[in-house]
């Protein structure tokens, strides 16, 4: 599902330029022909009859509505292959769209409360992750996410499940329905993830208030924020943000079919980008929402009026939110200067 044509020459610019892709949801870029293709494999019964179908059920009223098809759309996922299938899928929209490095979430509880072990979705997901840095050169890292609509004691359950993958997992996250979950609920497992050596980021102030924004930082101690789009609601909030240089992973597409902005015209982050707030583009569940990394500058040109100055700005924002080392941040922001 892409958005993208034709080309501007904004576009183009933003394509060439190299970028960092730091939320996005990996069982979320389920296509509706893979889902039923897998469907099928594994003799999955779903409320479907054909991609079209499929096409038309991915519109929301809000975030739990989306939940529900997004954990359907999951239980098509068995085994190895599906997970590498799903996984190089993505890095190859990845390589087609200039995205360089991806920082990679996925969720854990979402097959083992299946009977999925970790070893098939994560041997499926390193096979992926293997191929693209070797025939591509695309960086990538893994981020454990915890659902928040789940009790905290699971989240901790995961955490000592995916010890043995340590290596192949780099951060930890929390995902799922934010209203009535803050973060201070999730206190003890990200605590016991930092002792661990984990980075740590969160989903805040996206459907839920700024005060989980302030959850995340102060209790969780999160190094980035996912969304954090209503910060604007709090000046004392923004300041903070704006000293730290806190990263913000915004998704416009994601926020606009989740109906926390009414239209693109609406959305704020070009106004966060003019505050001095970190803000960086990304696509979040693309194909349910709407497009991938390139849609979402699409649709910010078509609406926002996006400039050249702007995407150029957003686009190093990328690189300098990531977990890539200094060294390699420095190469790629030289790389964006030029462009």
């Amino acid at each position: 599902m892409c958005l993208v044509s034709p080309m501007s020459d904004l576009l183009d610019l933003v394509r060439s330029m190299p970028k960092a892709e730091l939320h996005l949801h990996i069982e979320g870029t389920l296509e509706p022909a893979m889902l039923m293709q897998l469907a099928e494999k594994h003799g999955v019964e779903l409320p479907y009859s054909n991609v079209e179908d499929v096409a038309r059920a991915y519109e929301f009223d809000d975030l739990q509505s989306f939940l529900d098809l997004y954990y359907l759309g999951a239980g098509v996922l068995m085994d190895e292959d599906d997970f590498y299938e799903l996984m190089i899928a993505y890095l190859r929209r990845c390589r087609d769209e200039g995205i360089v490095h991806a920082e990679i979430m996925f969720d854990p509880q979402t097959h083992t409360d299946r009977g999925i072990d970790f070893d098939v979705f994560m041997s499926g997901f390193e096979r992926a992750r293997q191929q693209a840095a070797s025939e591509w050169g695309t960086s990538t890292l893994l981020i454990m996410c915890f659902l928040r609509h789940l009790p905290e004691s699971a989240a901790l359950a995961t955490l000592q499940q995916s010890l043995p993958y340590r290596d192949m997992i780099h951060a930890v996250g929390l995902d799922s329905g934010e209203v009535g979950n803050p973060p201070e609920e999730f206190s003890a497992v990200f605590a016991e993830a930092r002792r661990l050596g984990f980075e740590c980021v969160a989903h805040a102030g996206e459907e839920g208030p700024p005060a989980y924004i302030w959850g995340a930082l102060d209790t969780l101690e999160v190094s980035r924020i996912d969304h954090g789009v209503r910060c604007l609601e709090d000046g004392a909030l923004v300041e903070r943000l704006v000293r730290e240089q806190m990263p913000l992973t915004v998704c416009p597409l994601s926020n606009v079919r989740l109906r926390v902005f009414n239209t693109m015209a609406d959305h704020n982050i070009l106004a966060l980008l003019g505050q001095g707030l970190n803000v960086c583009v990304n696509s979040d569940d693309p194909p349910y929402f709407g497009g991938y990394l390139m849609d979402n500058f699409a649709a910010m040109e078509a609406a926002l009026g996006l400039e050249i100055d702007q995407a150029k700005q957003l686009v190093a924002n990328s690189i300098r939110s990531s977990f890539l080392p200094v060294a390699r941040k420095e190469d790629l922001l030289q790389q964006i200067l030029a462009s």
